[in-house]
């Protein structure tokens, strides 16, 4: 099986859609998953690029990992930690003491962790069509 890496990254930009669209409907929990899920796998298209296994869900880990790669812009680390805060607990109501994650995530929340997501994305599309979208390796 060929590497897969543009498909990878082309469900990423799918995701975040989907978290913008979850926003705009006031599903705000899921609007922070999405995102998430968007940065995780523009993340994991990058490794494909590079002919590189990654393996798990933490985005903070993904892009720790990348590090000893790429270089990692300031601050990135910091979205990627915001954003898998909203792995588990968007999801699963035993994620609070009562209540739904419904009841509980926020419009500004779901904004943020849309913008987080996007930055990671911007730096993996860098990574993946290099300056100005030019095609894989920067051609």
């Amino acid at each position: 099986m060929g590497n897969r890496y543009l498909d990878w990254f082309r469900q990423a930009e799918a995701d975040l859609r989907h978290a913008r669209h979850a926003c705009e409907n006031g599903d705000f929990e899921w609007s922070c998953f999405a995102a998430q899920q968007a940065a995780e796998k523009a993340l994991k298209a990058v490794f494909q690029r590079l002919g590189k296994d990654a393996w798990g869900h933490m985005v903070t880990a993904l892009l720790g990992n990348l590090a000893s790669d790429l270089a990692v812009p300031h601050g990135l680390l910091d979205r990627a930690r915001m954003l898998d805060k909203h792995y588990i607990p968007s999801r699963y109501p035993n994620g609070f003491e009562s209540g739904a994650p419904t009841d509980f995530y926020t419009q500004e929340e779901a904004q943020v962790a849309i913008r987080n997501s996007e930055a990671i994305i911007e730096f993996c599309r860098h990574q993946i069509h290099g300056p100005a979208g030019h095609g894989p390796g920067g051609a």
